[in-house]
């Protein structure tokens, strides 16, 4: 009886993924509301707002701690400008952050 050996070759090749994250303030409060844009089809039945590890609303003190949060995750910001509307400014930050391609695909 012989023995074969296979040796799968991994694809180790990384492309860049980029997400939009829209700050908006909340009424009455200093903090923030954090939505995320991944590129995906939205929903209005979907919430794509950050949530904790229990499922809830992830609440920001500020946008710089929303901006930690996402660093300590690897990503990294590329782009930030503010849009303005009829009760103030929404600001959008565009961050990136490296995966192995076949993760993505």
């Amino acid at each position: 009886m012989t023995a074969f050996k296979s040796y799968a070759q991994q694809d180790t090749s990384r492309v860049e993924q980029y997400c939009e994250v829209v700050a908006t303030g909340r009424f009455l409060s200093n903090k923030v509301t954090i939505d995320i844009d991944y590129g995906e089809e939205r929903s209005i039945w979907k919430d794509n707002r950050i949530k904790d590890e229990n499922g809830k609303l992830k609440k920001f003190n500020t946008v710089i701690d929303a901006i930690n949060y996402l660093g300590k995750s690897g990503w990294r910001l590329v782009n930030a400008f503010p849009v303005s509307s009829g009760n103030g400014s929404v600001y959008h930050y565009v961050f990136k952050k490296e995966f192995r391609k076949a993760d993505t695909e």
